[in-house]
């Protein structure tokens, strides 16, 4: 049974002394780890990606987004991405398990950061010239602490990666009105563990009441977290990541597409067909035909 590529941190880790993180400019990751990364391909790790000269197209999960001099994007673990870069391409680029993350921030969970938990959640943030060089100067700081053999060397890693997080968190309160941002703290945390749980489950569990008893809440209180923080039902969310492993699968997976409604939990390819029309508006079939010509 074929699955979409994952690739583990160990891959770019090239013998260095730091585990569970890794840091590269643009231009020599491109080239270092062409072998792993040109083709679609999931990752077990946080990525961070700042793109500070060039252009092209970077797609995660079936959305394009344009590529520019101040592009920074943030990638959860198990999303699908792919990009066309133009050759002038320079930037700045890291990965980042939780366990590194936790060395210091113990009670601090990288998915708490709005642009790496909620899956609905923008994944660009397009930075102002002062922004941009603010961001620069923080990655090169990175860089030069990643490289060298300093005393403490990981707390100080974590503080500037911390300074870009904090930094994303607050532009992206600026500059997007989600919901996700003025709800509160407790609605957020539910929805989080929500989303955590059905990346767990999703493909045996399609039911509100299986996923409020793991939160300990009724069916009627997780659609009203739900419709909270992203204006949806809890059975929306539900078919929705499904549908998305759905459309990874079609593209990227050589397999029948009742192979594909079975692995997904549908025993009736006829019913897998009505829900993947209902929610994306073409049948399998035709979604296939637009991706892949």
């Amino acid at each position: 049974m074929k699955s979409i590529s994952v690739l583990h941190i160990d891959l770019f880790q090239q013998g260095k002394n730091t585990p569970d993180f890794y840091f590269n400019t643009l231009q020599d990751h491109l080239v270092t780890s062409h072998r792993h990364i040109e083709k679609a391909h999931r990752h077990d790790f946080y990525a961070t990606i700042l793109f500070t000269r060039g252009n092209g197209i970077h797609e995660i999960d079936f959305q394009k987004y344009e590529v520019s001099a101040g592009s920074l994007f943030f990638m959860s673990p198990g999303q699908v991405h792919s990009w066309e870069l133009s050759d002038d391409i320079e930037g700045y680029i890291f990965f980042c398990l939780q366990d590194f993350y936790e060395m210091h921030y113990v009670n601090q969970k990288l998915r708490n950061f709005p642009f790496f938990g909620s899956v609905s959640f923008p994944r660009k943030l397009q930075l102002e010239q002062d922004e941009l060089n603010q961001t620069t100067n923080l990655m090169i700081a990175l860089q030069e602490e990643y490289h060298s053999q300093n005393i403490m060397k990981n707390g100080l890693m974590l503080s500037l990666m911390s300074q870009i997080f904090i930094n994303s968190a607050r532009q992206f309160s600026r500059d997007f009105d989600h919901p996700a941002l003025s709800a509160s703290l407790s609605y957020f945390r539910h929805y989080q563990e929500f989303e955590r749980l059905l990346e767990e489950y999703f493909t045996k569990e399609k039911s509100i009441s299986f996923y409020a008893a793991l939160l300990n809440i009724t069916p009627k209180h997780l659609n009203r977290i739900t419709q909270t923080i992203v204006r949806k039902t809890a059975t929306d969310v539900i078919v929705e990541r499904v549908i998305l492993e759905a459309r990874r699968m079609l593209m990227y997976l050589e397999e029948s597409l009742g192979e594909i409604a079975f692995r997904l939990g549908y025993e009736e390819y006829s019913y897998f067909v009505r829900v993947f029309r209902k929610t994306s508006g073409m049948t399998p079939t035709q979604f296939i035909r637009l991706y892949k010509s």
